[in-house]
C-alpha cells in the first residue's frame, strides 16, 4: 500500500512552486548516513515505498532505515479521453515535494561501505539525483 495521509483538511491542492534549496530537513538527524537530493521533484508514495523496500531488503535486519519524507500533497489527474471542464479531477497520487538538499532516507547502525551500497539501490528508485551524506558529529 502506497503512503498517504490518514486525513487532510482539503482533499485537492494546487500545484504550487518549488523554488530554492531545502532550508529544513537538510541534515542527517537520526542515523549516521543519509541520502540527500540534488534536484527538485515530486517523489510519489510508491517511489518512497520502493526505496524503503530496497534498503531493508539489502540490509537484512542489520541497521535501521529512517524515512524523512512523507507524501502530503495530492495530485489530481483527469481520465483519458475526457473533455475539458467539469471541475477539478479526482486524486491520482500523493507526493512529497523534494528540494535540493533534502535528506530523504537515513541509515543507522552500519558501516559507510554498506550504507553506500544500500543507498545506491535506493537512488535508482528515486526520480532525482542523490548523494550520500554523513552525520556531522559535534566535537566535545
Amino acid at each position: 500500500m502506497a503512503m498517504m495521509p490518514k486525513r487532510v483538511k482539503y482533499r485537492k491542492s494546487q500545484r504550487g512552486k518549488m523554488r530554492g534549496n531545502a532550508c529544513r530537513m537538510n541534515y542527517v538527524a537520526f542515523g549516521e548516513f543519509g541520502l540527500q537530493s540534488l534536484e527538485t521533484s515530486w517523489v510519489t508514495g510508491k517511489q518512497i515505498e520502493a526505496g524503503r523496500v530496497a534498503a531493508t531488503h539489502f540490509l537484512q535486519n542489520v541497521g535501521k532505515v529512517y524515512i524523512r519524507i512523507f507524501p502530503h500533497k495530492s495530485i489530481t489527474k483527469k481520465p483519458l479521453e475526457t473533455r475539458m471542464g467539469k471541475g477539478k479531477a479526482e486524486i491520482d497520487q500523493w507526493v512529497a515535494c523534494v528540494k535540493p538538499g533534502t535528506v530523504m532516507f537515513e541509515i543507522g547502525g552500519v558501516t559507510e561501505d554498506v550504507a553506500k551500497r544500500a543507498f545506491s539501490r535506493v537512488s535508482h528508485k528515486m526520480p532525482v539525483k542523490c548523494r550520500l551524506v554523513a552525520r556531522k558529529h559535534a566535537i566535545g
